[in-house]
């Protein structure tokens, strides 16, 4: 039996930028590992693939944290602020993982950081939402 694979050279990371994050499993992911009360006495290889998918989540999300970001001009607060989040998250992704209840969920709190500063970016070049129309004032009618 033979298979063909195929490798994809995309330095600049566009075919990543087209995909959308599954940000609800994420999400979940990182709520249930942050909502653990004491160590829920896993094993070692659980925590290390629970910190490996949180890996990977916190590494596709920084990678939407930097598109955003740069969009902004480069003496903009908002993508200052971005860029410490990102170089923190490179700081914390560089350590390896450990097959602990800490190191998922320092993982999942990265995760966690990550999706906000991307909401706040997204805000700030989307605008905000706009508000419900205001009923507009009556004016008083002379008959």
């Amino acid at each position: 039996m033979t298979s063909t694979r195929t490798i994809l050279h995309d330095p600049q990371g566009r075919l990543e930028a087209e995909l959308p994050l599954d940000r609800e499993t994420h999400q979940r992911l990182a709520a249930a590992v942050l909502g653990w009360d004491g160590d829920p006495m896993l094993h070692e290889g659980e925590y290390q693939q629970i910190a490996l998918q949180l890996t990977v989540a916190a590494r596709a999300v920084a990678g939407d944290v930097r598109r955003a970001a740069d969009q902004l001009p480069a003496d903009d607060p908002a993508r200052v602020l971005a860029e410490d989040v990102l170089e923190e998250s490179r700081r914390r992704l560089s350590r390896s993982l450990q097959g602990t209840a800490r190191c998922a969920q320092d993982r999942a709190r990265l995760v966690r950081a990550l999706y906000g500063r991307l909401d706040r970016l997204t805000e700030k070049i989307d605008g905000p939402e706009p508000s419900p129309a205001a009923p507009r004032p009556r004016l008083p009618r002379d008959c």
